[in-house]
């Protein structure tokens, strides 16, 4: 399962092609506008939030409720695109708008620079458009896809906010399974699995933020149960399923940084209180702990699957940074476009669907691309031959 994305901020829509889908998934489009929603939520969320109310149209590939095994084609709409038409038009020459939205100050890290030097553009608008986080919209359409095939085959996905700005979880209380974690994050506007005084807590540390004219990141954590072992392979880097699920997330715009299980200890711990020991049971085996998340080279070992992913702060602020004029070559402040104070919260939705297309994937690789029946039949003989089934 692959997917492309086109469209930009502020264009007229957002397009998504979906390709090698198995056949035969029922596809719920409430349950994708659900997902859809989710991303658009989160204390710290700015105006633009107050403008889309995104919904996903299906244009190919889905028939009566499910995937036909064809590539699905969706759309979701930019409703800002009305105030943009001329700065965004496809032909003709720049309107006095167009020019008046034209910026050549970079901001510091972001698309800006890298997109004079790679492309030689001078107008960086042609970059904020394409590289902007509205594109994270079209990877929640696409993820839903993948979480209805996960979700026939058992396999759960959430995510939770650990850390927002200098606001920490006590780890020590963080449940570990999907649905207990659901209905503690859910329940919130920071989609933390910390208590109300956490809560109120990042509250306070976003708007002094605000008022500071400045940004916040994060920590998220993505869990998945219900995998079975085997997912993935050793035998070549490019197969190793670790190796697939860092590339994904990091490849979201704002994030710097992606580690599995307890990986980020790893500097610090000796081997004896880092990986996790084998112990028999009456039917199987058992893991006392899970400091590898769920993977152990490059291959699930049926124990939960764990992701951190640390977000940066946004950097669009609100008081700019230091940059320099690419027209004049004069030190300037950078430009300023209409941001969050914070999108963590949301980071973690547009991870669980990157998780979850890597994952698709992964079960098809294992079971089978053409119909979700005959996979469910390769899955159920593949447990079978796992009698008696490891005890995780």
């Amino acid at each position: 399962m692959r997917f492309l994305t086109a469209g930009e901020s502020h264009g007229p829509q957002l397009t998504i092609i979906v390709d090698d889908v198995p056949a035969g998934i029922p596809i719920s489009i409430e349950a994708m506008n659900h997902q859809l929603a989710r991303r658009q939520q989160g204390y710290g969320r700015g105006g633009r939030m107050t403008i889309e109310t995104d919904r996903a149209q299906v244009k190919a590939g889905i028939r009566f409720g499910k995937t036909t095994g064809a590539p699905i084609a969706l759309v979701i709409e930019n409703r800002d695109y009305s105030k943009w038409v001329e700065v965004m038009a496809v032909e003709g020459d720049p309107t006095t708008e167009a020019l008046e939205k034209r910026f050549s100050r970079p901001r510091p890290g972001h698309a800006d620079l890298a997109a004079f030097y790679k492309y030689g553009l001078t107008d960086l608008r042609d970059a904020l458009e394409r590289a902007s986080a509205r594109e994270t919209a079209a990877r929640v359409a696409a993820g839903a896809i993948a979480r209805q095939l996960l979700e026939a085959f058992g396999i759960g996905i959430t995510s939770h906010v650990v850390q927002l700005g200098a606001i920490r979880v006590d780890e020590s209380l963080i449940p570990t399974s999907v649905k207990a974690i659901e209905t503690i994050a859910e329940a919130n506007d920071c989609r933390t699995t910390g208590n109300d005084a956490i809560v109120a807590a990042m509250h306070i540390a976003v708007d002094e933020a605000r008022m500071a004219g400045t940004t916040l990141g994060g920590e998220i954590e993505v869990v998945v149960d219900g995998l079975p072992p085997g997912l993935g392979s050793y035998a070549q880097w490019d197969r190793k399923l670790d190796g697939q699920l860092a590339q994904a997330v990091m490849s979201i715009q704002a994030v710097k940084s992606v580690s599995i299980g307890a990986g980020a200890e790893g500097a610090s711990r000796d081997g004896a209180n880092f990986h996790d020991a084998i112990v028999p049971v009456e039917r199987g085996l058992q893991r006392p702990t899970n400091r590898a998340g769920g993977l152990e080279a490059g291959v699930t070992n049926g124990q939960p699957l764990v992701i951190r992913v640390i977000m940066k702060p946004i950097a669009t602020l609100r008081v700019p940074l230091d940059s320099v004029n690419l027209d004049t070559g004069k030190a300037e402040a950078a430009h300023f476009e209409r941001s969050d104070v914070t999108a963590v919260p949301a980071c973690g939705v547009v991870a669980e669907a990157m998780v979850a297309l890597v994952l698709a994937r992964a079960v098809m690789d294992k079971f089978g691309h053409d119909c979700l029946s005959d996979m469910l039949k390769a899955k159920k003989a593949y447990e079978e031959r796992l009698v008696p089934a490891p005890i995780l």
